[in-house]
């Protein structure tokens, strides 16, 4: 709904808020008060459940203090009594400084306050704010600080009352043009020709307060068409030549004209901040804004010819009413301040900003291949929460062995808590886990210890908070957020597929495909991103309908063509960069992203979901137990692009349905905890060891078995899907042995898959179809022989009994045992041949030992590596016929193959700061790995 600038625009916070009365009125701060609320017209209009009051106080001129409670905690704060038809009722005894808790000796002006759904996602906006004490001016016409569009030569009625009789002064531009005297009300018209700047000022007769009320008025803007100067692009621009100066774009169809207020106009609506309009495009409108200091943090807002505000869509940094006062300043230090008397998201522009000093300019990634991806939602890796804290952990990856993490999204979203799907500013890092800054340096520090990051992104949807929204939108009740208008050059009105959430971009829109463009620009080029992981892709067609599941489920050309699209932009810019899609659909799509430009070594990356035949073999039930998928091959794609998973942040955790749900035989139980932690090195030992990117969810190491659906308060609940989780190493994970066995186990088989050649193949089969919870694979490289590692077989019995296995060895001889060394001899490669597991036990074998298995040769043989960590060399306590060094993604950095004396020092200064695998061969033939740590 386009909105009609009248003279009413200016009555809307008054009105907004004539729904909330008290008694008395005015409230005084030693009495009691009851105030009264109607819900008609506001954010709770279509609410009829129990109303939270969120309130503070404003004390000696500072406002928001003595809160009450903390947002969405309803047993803290206080909650309305129902009254009748729309109107409840809150009571505050026995005074107000006794129920705020504030001292006596202090002044409270303004009960402040935001009444809320119980759930939060219904709310009053803007702020209410109740004057308290004797003297109060109320203005009818204009609000107090705003600003009214008026036709040149037009009236402005202004009017206001006063509690007490008053002696009334009313200036123009600092002029004097009308006065009262000893009256309740002033009323009065002011022709407007100009930017005028008003002052009302009310000076009580008896008790001599004065109150003054500002507002001003403009004459309706002429907009001039000028070119936009060359290399400014939509959103915030900076110029390196001149830090005075900043230039801002705004694409704005069916805008008549826009302005810029903020804090450098003092947020007046002035014509010297009215924007310009494009010569060669009429909808985009840019200004210049000159005068700046340089480093001084500034904050602005768009303010359409339909008194719409709103950030800018491209800010790197936006600050919210809603949010930011409860962002603490350990987590997000000197953090703009929001600026007062406004509402809704605005924008920090801020010049002659310092670039983040990269340590690793030109990261060499892994191959798509051997992406071993660890995917993790800062909220609840550590209780800090924060990129610092993230980057204090990284040894946990490292010696983990990963080589990727995947981070859930980041950007802008509502509220402070939150997955992150609910992204409302794309280009913005949500301040709740820090600055900029110290995501970069978490970044940097990966690439350091040769990890990449990979980023996930909703560029499905939007939420309502967005500039996207906001600017056609549909505001049925008047509170500043609305629904997609069908004039939204951005949005679809209605869902176009049947998993909608937030509200639906039409990527078919040539201003969306530009928005989400320049998002990727930003990310890859601002943050050194290595990928990105997109969310929700079945959303981007246009095709079909929020009901018609079966057509979002079917191949859809325009969902093809425009994530095809969106690939190529991304490999413009980074031709390594890791494309991976959340789709989950059918091969006949699906193999047109993982095939496209595969012979340049590209090819998108799919995700896919094996949880629940996975989870079946680990609960020990063999229905539906097929986990064949996995292989590539089996879904037609040319080149391993299946990122393979047995959890992610989407699933039930597998240990809690283990623990909840697991088979049992006699004394074998898999509910009981440790028997399903065995288990889930099981599960590494199938999952691991297949070709091709695979990825886990946090804390599946270590068999996480709090369910997806756990509440703060112990109980489980679907509503509780995205709440915050208990961390781990504050609940004793880290002291459990059997849990750090599983940690233990899967970073020695990561390790194994990314230091053994044999893994570097295509060539593999998976078995698990039998229904016998039997799986066997084997994985071989034709690029090898025999006298190397050249054939993996993995065995398992994920039964509840013990079970002989056919491991159909490809041929006779001698097999180890690539994780303890132990041997085997294979006499048939029949099914004469077996070997008895027991239930839930499994065995990798390989035709030649692997670095990894001499490591128990290494402690009995009192082998040594040392110094370790080291600076400039290492040396080792034996002689050695053959050292190689890797770094964690199995790249071969150095090989020496001579004979060396033992104490003789390897040179190792041209490596970089981080983990290292040194595979050493001794004298006799025998192998040794040792992780050595760079300093």
């Amino acid at each position: 709904m386009k909105k009609i600038i009248t003279l009413l625009l200016s009555l809307f916070a008054i009105s907004a808020w004539a729904q909330v009365t008290t008694v008395p009125s005015p409230p005084e701060a030693d009495q009691a008060v009851t105030i009264y609320f109607d819900t008609s017209g506001t954010g709770l209009s279509s609410y009829s459940g129990t109303i939270y009051a969120h309130m503070g106080v404003t004390v000696d001129g500072n406002i928001w203090q003595n809160v009450i409670g903390s947002w969405g905690n309803n047993t803290t704060q206080p909650s309305l009594t129902f009254v009748s038809g729309t109107t409840y009722s809150l009571e505050i005894t026995p005074d107000l400084y006794t129920y705020f808790g504030v001292s006596t000796s202090s002044t409270i002006s303004q009960i402040s306050m935001v009444l809320r759904s119980a759930d939060g996602t219904q709310q009053t906006s803007p702020d209410i704010f109740i004057e308290v004490g004797g003297f109060q001016m109320t203005t009818l016409s204009p609000d107090e600080d705003s600003n009214t569009v008026v036709t040149s030569g037009g009236t402005l009625p202004i009017s206001a009352t006063t509690s007490l009789a008053a002696n009334w002064v009313l200036t123009k531009n600092g002029t004097s043009v009308a006065t009262e005297s000893n009256t309740t009300s002033f009323s009065n018209n002011q022709t407007i020709t100009g930017d005028s700047s008003f002052e009302l000022t009310a000076t009580s007769v008896s008790t001599s307060e004065v109150i003054t009320k500002t507002f001003s008025a403009i004459t309706t803007p002429t907009v001039t068409t000028q070119a936009i100067p060359s290399g400014i692009v939509q959103g915030i621009n900076y110029d390196d030549n001149d830090p005075a100066k900043v230039t801002l774009a705004l694409y704005a169809p069916l805008k008549n004209y826009v302005h810029v207020i903020g804090s450098f106009n003092n947020w007046q609506i002035s014509n010297a901040y009215l924007m310009h309009r494009d010569t060669s495009d009429s909808d985009l409108y840019w200004i210049e804004i000159t005068g700046l200091t340089a480093g001084e943090a500034y904050t602005f807002q768009y303010l359409t010819d339909d008194a719409i505000k709103v950030a800018d869509p491209y800010s790197s940094l936006v600050l919210s009413p809603d949010d930011d006062p409860y962002i603490d300043s350990s987590i997000y230090p000197s953090m703009p301040s929001y600026p007062d008397g406004q509402e809704f998201c605005v924008s920090v522009i801020q010049t002659n900003q310092t670039d983040y000093n990269w340590q690793v300019a030109n990261f060499d990634r892994p191959d798509k291949e051997d992406l071993i991806i660890y995917e993790l939602l800062i909220r609840d890796f550590n209780s800090t929460q924060t990129w610092t804290s993230l980057s204090n952990q990284i040894s946990y990856f490292t010696n983990l062995n990963v080589n990727a993490i995947e981070i859930m999204p980041v950007m802008e979203f509502e509220g402070n808590i939150s997955w992150g799907y609910n992204t409302a500013f794309h280009c913005a890092l949500d301040k709740i886990y820090g600055p900029a800054d110290t995501m970069k340096e978490f970044i940097d520090l990966c690439h350091q210890n040769d990890i990449a990051v990979i980023l996930d992104v909703a560029l499905n949807h939007v939420y309502g908070r967005s500039p996207l929204v906001r600017m056609w939108m549909d505001d049925t009740d008047g509170d500043g957020y609305g629904t997609p208008s069908a004039a939204n050059p951005y949005l679809n009105e209605e869902a176009m597929h049947s998993y909608s959430v937030g509200y639906d971009l039409n990527h078919q829109s040539t201003a969306t495909q530009y928005y989400v463009q320049r998002t990727v620009e930003h990310w890859i080029n601002e943050f050194h991103i290595d990928g990105f992981r997109w969310d929700l892709t079945k959303g981007f067609t246009n095709n079909c309908t929020s009901s018609d599941e079966s057509c979002t489920n079917a191949y859809q050309a325009d969902r093809v063509a425009i994530l095809k699209q969106y690939a190529d932009y991304q490999w413009a810019l980074d031709p390594d960069f890791y494309v991976i899609f959340e789709h989950l659909g059918t091969d006949t799509e699906q193999v047109e992203w993982t095939d496209y430009r595969i012979n340049e070594d590209k090819g998108i990356m799919v995700w896919g979901k094996y949880t629940d035949p996975y989870n079946q073999n680990t609960m020990g039930y063999a229905s539906d137990s097929n986990f064949n998928g996995m292989d590539f091959e089996n879904h037609g794609y040319s080149k391993p692009r299946l990122v393979g998973y047995a959890e992610s942040h989407d699933e039930e955790r597998m240990m809690f349905k283990n623990t909840a749900y697991g088979n049992a035989s006699g004394s074998y139980n898999v509910q009981t905890t440790a028997t399903g932690l065995e288990r889930m090195k099981t599960l590494g030992a199938v999952l691991f060891t297949i070709p091709g990117p695979k990825m886990f969810w946090q804390f599946g190491e270590l068999g996480y078995d709090y369910s997806i659906n756990y509440c703060e308060d112990g109980s489980t609940s679907n509503n509780c899907r995205t709440n915050p989780k208990p961390i781990p190493m504050e609940i004793g994970y880290d002291t459990d042995a059997d849990r750090q066995a599983v940690y233990d186990t899967w970073a020695d088989m990561i390790h194994l898959r990314l230091t053994e050649e044999v893994f570097d193949t295509e060539t593999f089969t998976i078995t698990s179809n039998q229904g016998t919870l039997l799986p066997k694979i084997h994985i071989w490289n034709d690029d090898l022989t025999t006298a190397d590692l050249k054939d993996v077989v993995v065995l398992a019995n994920f039964n509840v009994t013990s079970h002989n296995v056919t491991p159909g060895f490809p041929y006779t001889g001698t097999w180890y045992d690539l994780l303890d060394g132990s041997t085997l001899n294979v006499t048939s490669t029949g099914t004469d041949f077996t070997i008895n597991l027991a239930p839930g036990e499994y065995r990798i074998y390989g035709n030649q030992q692997a670095g990894l298995a001499t490591e128990t040769f290494e402690k009995n043989n009192m082998v040594k590596l040392y110094p370790n960590p080291a600076n400039n060399y290492f040396s080792l306590s034996t002689d050695a016929t053959s050292v190689q060094i890797f770094n964690t993604n199995g790249q071969l950095l150095g090989d020496y193959k001579e004979s060396y004396q033992a104490n003789y020092k390897f040179d190792i200064t041209s490596l970089k700061q981080g983990f290292y695998i040194i595979k050493v061969k001794g004298t006799n033939g025998s192998y040794n790995s040792f992780k050595l740590f760079k300093n």
